[in-house]
């Protein structure tokens, strides 16, 4: 609650907050709009593979052609401008820079610059929740053994829900389930950058004119990105996965205490302390009443006849039992918020989100029937898509990680829906990710 009035006060003492950026895609521009209106935030370097773009962009946002002047490679800027650069471990490993924020979205390029910042002394906030997803127990061990703070990006999803979660059980509630909202249908596993935009309403020349990158969006619609989104939940918050992947049930905010309940009282999930995504979509494609698409939530229940009689005392919505009720949140605000996360780290030491284990994990499932040879694309693309599983399944049945998906060939055939294995694929090569990938256990 005071992160402003500190801001404030290091910008007065002439020591901003400084932050170098990793990929200057749609999320960084977010929050890189709103840098000039934050006192004692200070972005001095910018690593983009076009550089040329990250400036358009910065102009895009409304920092102004001056403030988008590169400066010469290997030297930041000292004078208040920013350094544009295509080396992203140039910016890692920056001395004018305290505090580093991932946005790639490429899980492999991701790990490895975030271990360079770490090894460099930097505080990460990482927005790329993919490598989060594939090495975020590891990278959080080690910014631990190195006295840094790694950090969920607040204003994505997984980090406000955490937010809520840390609120309930700071209120001695039992935390029941948390989650968010999605648009979801089951045809749309088998969605491609092709049909994407008709399950979107919008025409592909809409779409290209606002710039919307097809594989991109196909990823929050194929199920995809509610997997990795709550398998960051899970490890971070000490939350159970189901054991065959996300149910999204359709739900309004009025059901989220009645449906998101164990099933032996009248619920859907399989236990205590879940994650789940909800569907803004009934399964016939009727809109849900007061849906949380664009929202986050957590269902708790009260302990003791005497809490549970404070909820109808205060008119708390709850199931028919008056135990269970639901705090949500309707919308998350993206990259606009990020600069919570980036003042905790720096100001507090604190991250807003950080995983504790390896809980949840996002296994590759073929979208259709795929051939050996194939070489796969990815999420987002034409041949899988990411489920949620339990990581013990992961390691035991040695399943395909999403983020390790793209730029491999198949080794033999694999029928839809089936989850994809190491040992379907052509996986070679000792990147930084596979050698921490190697380090998870469940439950670490």
């Amino acid at each position: 609650m005071n992160l402003h009035r500190e801001l404030i006060r290091r910008n007065a003492e002439g020591r901003p907050l400084r932050v170098g950026v990793i990929g200057c895609g749609k999320f960084a521009g977010m929050f890189l709009a709103q840098v000039p209106a934050t006192p004692g935030l200070q972005v001095v370097a910018i690593a983009d593979l076009d550089p040329a773009r990250a400036r358009n962009n910065l102009v895009a946002v409304g920092w102004g052609a001056e403030r988008a002047t590169a400066a010469s490679a290997g030297t930041a800027v000292r004078d208040g401008g920013t350094w544009v650069t295509p080396d992203a471990l140039a910016v890692a490993g920056c001395p004018e820079v305290e505090l580093v924020v991932e946005a790639t979205g490429d899980a492999v390029a991701g790990t490895a610059h975030t271990l360079a910042a770490i090894e460099a002394g930097k505080h990460v906030v990482m927005v790329n929740v993919e490598a989060d997803v594939l090495c975020g127990p590891a990278l959080a061990r080690r910014a631990q053994e190195r006295g840094v703070v790694y950090s969920l990006a607040y204003g994505d999803q997984p980090a406000l829900i955490a937010e809520q979660v840390d609120w309930a059980r700071a209120c001695g509630l039992e935390v029941i389930a948390a989650g968010k909202g999605t648009k979801y249908l089951p045809a749309f596993h088998r969605s491609t950058p092709d049909t994407v935009w008709g399950h979107y309403g919008i025409t592909a020349e809409r779409a290209a004119a606002g710039g919307m990158n097809p594989k991109m969006f196909n990823s929050f619609l194929d199920g995809t990105k509610s997997a990795i989104e709550m398998a960051a939940l899970a490890n971070a918050c000490t939350l159970a996965v189901p054991g065959d992947g996300l149910k999204f049930p359709p739900c309004g905010v009025d059901d989220l205490p009645f449906l998101l309940r164990p099933a032996e009282l009248g619920g859907v999930l399989e236990g205590r302390g879940m994650v789940e995504v909800v569907s803004s979509l009934e399964r016939d494609g009727r809109p849900v009443h007061r849906d949380l698409r664009w929202g986050v939530y957590v269902v708790f229940a009260a302990r003791s006849d005497y809490t549970a009689r404070c909820f109808a005392e205060y008119g708390v919505v709850t199931s028919p039992c008056g135990r269970f009720a639901a705090l949500y949140r309707p919308y998350h605000l993206i990259g606009l918020e990020l600069g919570i996360s980036v003042a905790s780290a720096c100001l507090r030491g604190e991250p807003t989100g950080t995983p504790t284990g390896w809980r949840g994990d996002v296994a590759a499932a073929a979208k259709r029937d795929l051939a050996a040879g194939e070489m796969l694309d990815g999420e987002g693309g034409y041949c899988v898509y990411g489920r949620l599983v339990p990581a013990r399944r992961a390691f035991a049945e040695r399943l395909l990680p999403i983020g390790l998906a793209a730029r491999i060939r198949l080794r033999r055939p694999v029928s839809t829906d089936a989850l994809l294995t190491l040992d379907d694929v052509e996986l070679e090569g000792t990147s930084t990710a596979l050698a921490l990938r190697a380090e998870l256990r469940p439950g670490d």
